[in-house]
């Protein structure tokens, strides 16, 4: 055992405890902040607040006691170590990255079906009449077909430990090849296969962020940082991490989804469309990538906090990504 984990161990040491306070006070906090617009434009709850009476006054009253979760948490658990609790907060986020990607995959995929039967006035002799005017809804297809497409990609998520990047990135070619072959070959294209590749490469790219991060995958410019000693290398990523990193995801999940005329909020409330009828209808989970992005951003450079302060106080542990080099 180093003297740093001794110390740590004995209470001597409050640095590693106060960082995993404020890692999972940060965590819970955002867990309140996006329960609470669920909440409000979902449920019809007043919003957090001393205006919106008894429940507005219980809807912010969780922000708080968010925090003390997070102190009795640490409490609790003081002998857990700051790489133990990075890597469960990794985990977490690998799972929510995960389940994202396979979301995306079915949904795209049932979707074009859908909208090809559809240009092609094939749907009728499949689902009926009746059916086929409410697929043409966009309120109903979100609710009736993605909302249990969700489901299946939660459920695919928990079954297999496959990140889904792979299939994604797969299906990204798949579809871009059959674009090319159909339009070249027999001349035909329909809006839904180019929404198809929007769709699925906004999800790879912002998607794919988090676990990148987790790889040490980003391009990092290294003019004085290749140079540093492990434990200047340590603070400057804590410091980038609470002050840019955590700063810049906080700023987009409050301007995003401060209102319900933000811009991820009114897209998902109102299920919002292209204007093209026979298109996709997945314009309003685009918009939601941002929040996704955020998200998983977040709760990743929690966990890169907490690292990078096991690493400025030199803890033993640290484990190196593969692939992971000087970028």
């Amino acid at each position: 055992m180093t003297p740093q984990n001794a110390a740590t161990m004995s209470g001597t040491d409050k640095l590693p405890n106060r960082t995993r306070f404020l890692g999972w006070s940060i965590l819970f906090v955002m867990f309140v902040f996006l329960a609470n617009n669920f909440a409000t434009y979902w449920g019809g709850l007043p919003g957090a607040g001393i205006d919106g009476g008894p429940l507005g006054l219980m809807q912010l009253g969780l922000y708080p006691l968010a925090i003390v979760f997070a102190f009795e948490l640490v409490r609790q658990n003081a002998q857990t170590t700051l790489r133990q609790d990075s890597e469960t907060i990794s985990n977490m986020n690998a799972f929510f990255v995960r389940a994202c990607f396979f979301i995306v995959l079915y949904i795209g995929i049932v979707d074009t079906v859908v909208s090809f039967l559809r240009v092609e006035q094939l749907l009728d002799d499949v689902v009926g009449t009746e059916m086929t005017k409410q697929l043409g809804r966009s309120q109903f297809r979100g609710v009736y077909i993605h909302f249990p497409l969700m489901i299946l990609g939660v459920i695919t998520a928990i079954r297999s430990r496959v990140l889904g990047v792979e299939w994604l990135a797969l299906m990204v070619v798949v579809a871009e090849l059959l674009i090319v072959f159909l339009r070249f070959i027999f001349s035909y294209e329909q809006a839904f296969m180019a929404d198809l590749v929007r769709f699925w490469y906004g999800a790879l790219f912002l998607f794919a962020s988090a676990y990148t991060l987790m790889e040490e995958g980003h391009v990092r410019v290294d003019i004085f940082y290749a140079g540093f000693r492990n434990k200047t290398k340590g603070w400057v990523n804590a410091f980038g991490s609470l002050f840019m990193g955590i700063a810049l995801c906080w700023t987009i999940l409050i301007v995003g989804m401060g209102s319900k005329n933000s811009i991820i909020n009114s897209p998902l409330l109102n299920f919002e469309t292209t204007q093209s009828g026979f298109g996709l209808y997945v314009k309003y989970l685009m918009a939601g990538f941002l929040g996704v992005f955020a998200v998983s951003m977040m709760i990743q450079f929690i966990s890169y906090l907490m690292a990078a302060v096991a690493d400025y106080r030199g803890h033993e542990g640290k484990t190196i990504p593969e692939g992971a080099g000087a970028h």
